[in-house]
């Protein structure tokens, strides 16, 4: 798999992501935990929390698998399957962390009078807040169809798009950054290891000529065989 290839093609989403990360560690770096959560998290209104509500469902496993199905739909067959597979690798992996490690939403974490932009109804209480379930399947289906897409124009509203689905955890009181920067982190890995396995081996039938088409000089998803998402 020639990653620099891959990076090449689609860099200016690696180096936004990278961008990204580089800004959240040095808030956790500054405020900390609970500091860097009201720091991106003190302005509230009726209209975004109604937004954000709605919105979060973009990380929700039913979204995935239904760009999934869409992608399959319109014959972007092994597109559909690196996408559904990097939903279920990130999705197992969220799994497995949540119950090694005990970690409280910021329901439980803030002191009575702390933090109060709790939303009834929609805030949980419970200890399973690392690491972020929804960031990580928003970031699993964007790197799948950053690396899969044949229209590069794309690689910064789709970045947004999961950027914005992590923010929306954190400001429904979910999660905290380093929840959200955990999920987008297991979400891009599992979304480039699926878009290898899928692409790069034998997980998936090829015809000789598929062969002979994708491994003539470059390990990258050929545009006969890409389509735009």
């Amino acid at each position: 798999m020639n990653i620099s290839l891959y990076f090449r093609n689609s860099r200016w989403y690696f180096w936004a992501l990278a961008l990204l990360f580089l800004t959240g560690f040095l808030l956790l770096a500054i405020d900390g935990k609970g500091g860097s959560f009201i720091l991106l998290n003190s302005y509230h209104t009726n209209w975004l929390n109604t937004f954000f509500i709605n919105y979060t469902n973009v990380g929700d496993g039913l979204f995935a698998i239904f760009i999934s199905v869409t992608l399959f739909f319109y014959k972007r067959k092994k597109q559909a399957l690196a996408l559904l597979l990097s939903f279920l690798i990130s999705g197992l992996l969220v799994q497995i962390i949540k119950n090694l490690v005990t970690s409280p939403r910021p329901r439980l974490f803030f002191t009575s009078g702390q933090y109060t932009q709790f939303i009834e109804g929609v805030t949980l209480s419970n200890n399973s807040s690392f690491p972020s379930g929804h960031t990580a399947s928003a970031f699993a289906v964007a790197t799948v169809l950053v690396l899969t897409m044949q229209n590069k124009a794309w690689q910064l509203p789709i970045l947004f798009a999961a950027t914005l689905a992590g923010y929306s955890r954190m400001y429904l009181a979910q999660h905290f950054l380093t929840d959200v920067m955990m999920g987008a982190l297991l979400g891009f890995t599992s979304g480039i290891y699926s878009v290898y396995l899928v692409y790069h081996t034998n997980i998936t039938k090829r015809s000789k000529q598929n062969k002979n088409d994708n491994h003539t000089g470059t390990n990258f998803p050929s545009t006969s065989e890409v389509k735009t998402a």
